[in-house]
């Protein structure tokens, strides 16, 4: 487990307990405007991650928004 992966578990589970589905979207948002410079500069790895964060921010806005639409 690398740095950026316990970066990503802190930051999703700060928001999961803030429980803002307009949070997720923007952390989603932020990973990749960060990934990026990374695909442009040929660091393939980091950048890929940060989309896979970014899937999984995005993700969780959506059921998110889907829990407080049944509430």
């Amino acid at each position: 487990m690398k740095i950026q992966d316990i970066a990503f578990v802190v930051v999703f589970l700060i928001l999961l307990f803030s429980k803002k589905p307009k949070a997720f979207v923007w952390a989603g948002l932020a990973c990749l405007v960060l990934a990026i410079p990374l695909f442009a500069k040929w660091i393939f790895f980091t950048a890929e991650r940060l989309t896979w964060y970014a899937a999984a921010f995005f993700l969780a806005s959506i059921i998110g928004i889907f829990i407080q639409d049944r509430v």
